[in-house]
Formats: structure tokens, sequence, C-alpha cells
């Protein structure tokens, strides 16, 4: 019933969307050329749909993959900063360094050593992703409850090494998921941006490809059709993830009120 009510605000606000767009296009006389109306655009997506469908595809595969290698390197980085305190004071400031480098200024060198193929676009997105997951990740595995740890302590006394693997996998993991699961609906929505920055620098393919492409030809309505698919590709990614991730986490319910 909640997944029905949800559905309904969502196009509910879609057609106010839309309604508001076509509005403006009515009310400016905007030209088609810089602004299509979202019938043109519709028209548009009907007529182009094998194209546009073949290069979403494309798109789809990047994201996933990005989100897959990110999610899991930001992961194993996150327990590994967090099992060695040596190597955290050491590698974080980097961490931190090298995320404020716009990935943009990344996407030409990526595209340099990789190709124009499918490798440089999944590692665009896997460095977008990393960095989120890493965070939050590790931040949930510092903040793990002090009494918990204090007990796992006093039971492991005497296994050092042992003693702190298991506390490691039996309380600080478990305590951090609801940090990583917020990490990773934050990776999921910035996923595209990877993929469709590297897709413009370089490619032969893609919603980005194909997005560059029509606006160089002034096929604005082909390229809002692009866009449109490619912003319901990120919606419907990112509440799966969601979806997902509440499922795998039943014990985190929410708290704030739904209505």
């Amino acid at each position: 019933m909640q997944a029905v009510q949800s559905l309904g605000r969502a196009l509910i606000s879609l057609a106010l969307l839309l309604a508001g767009w076509q509005t403006l296009v009515w009310v400016t006389e905007v030209e088609p050329f810089i602004l299509p109306g979202p019938w043109l655009v519709l028209l548009s997506l009907a007529t182009h749909l094998e194209l546009i469908g073949g290069h979403a595809v494309i798109t789809l595969l990047e994201i996933i993959l990005g989100l897959i290698c990110g999610s899991a390197l930001g992961m194993t980085s996150a327990v590994s900063l967090s099992w060695f305190p040596g190597l955290r004071r050491w590698l974080l400031p980097l961490l931190v360094v090298a995320q404020a480098i716009p990935v943009f200024a990344l996407a030409p060198v990526l595209v340099l050593w990789l190709g124009y193929g499918l490798a440089s676009k999944v590692m665009m997105a896997s460095l977008i992703i990393f960095f989120p997951v890493t965070t939050a990740f590790l931040d949930g595995l510092r903040r793990t409850e002090p009494g918990w740890l204090d007990l796992a302590r006093t039971m492991t006394a005497g296994q050092r090494r042992s003693g702190r693997w298991a506390t490691l996998r039996h309380i600080r993991i478990p305590a951090a998921l609801p940090a990583l699961a917020s990490g990773l609906r934050v990776a999921t929505a910035v996923a595209p941006i990877g993929a469709v920055v590297g897709e413009w620098v370089g490619s032969s393919a893609g919603l980005g490809y194909l997005m560059l492409h029509a606006n160089g030809r002034m096929q604005i309505d082909l390229l809002f059709a692009a866009l449109f698919i490619l912003a319901a590709m990120a919606v419907t990614i990112f509440f799966s993830m969601d979806w997902l991730l509440r499922r795998l986490l039943p014990w985190q319910p929410d708290t704030l009120p739904t209505n």
C-alpha cells in the first residue's frame, strides 16, 4: 500500500513538472532549438527509441560496474584503514587530497590510459563512488558503541589478534552497516556523473555521447529525450538500491514520519 502511494505521489509530481515545463514554453514562446516542449521530446523519444535504448544499455552497464567496483574498493579501504591505525594516519589525508581534485580533470587522463571503451567510464564511476563509501563506512567503524567494545575486550582477553578480528567481524562491521548504507545511497546518486563525464570526454557510445552529438547537430529534442532516459535510469537505480538496503537492514527502521 505504501509503495502504491509513493508511486502515485511520484506520478503526480512528474505531471506537475511537465505541466510547468509546457506552461513555460507557451508563456515565453521560446524557440524549440533552445527549449523544446514536453510533447516534442516525447515524439523524439518515440522516434529514436531504438537508438536511445542502445546507448542507454551502455551507460547502465557502466554505472552498475562502477557501483560494484567502487563500492568494493571503498569497503575494502575502510576496513583496512580501521584495522591499521598507522595506515589510516598516512593514507586518510591523501584520500582527502585526491578527492579534492575534480573528477572532470581526471577524465582525459583516464581516457588516454584506458582508451575510449568501457574501462575508462567504469573507472570514472568507481572513482566518484569510492570516497563516499569509504568515508561513510570508516566513520561507522570508528563510532561503534564503546560498551560493546569493552565487553568484547573482556570476553577475548588473552587472544589479541583473534580477538581483534572477532570484534571487527561480529561487532564493528555489523554496527557500521547503517553508515555504509548511507554511503551506498550517496554513491548510487552520483554514479551516473562519472559515467556520463567519461562519455563526454571520449567515447563512441552511451547517453553522454548521444547528448553531446545531438547538441552539436542542434537536435535539442533528442538531447532532452536522452536526458530524460538518463534521469529515469538514475532515479530507478537509486530507489532500487534504497529498497534493497531496507530489506538487508530490517533492524534499522525509519524514525522520521512518513506523512
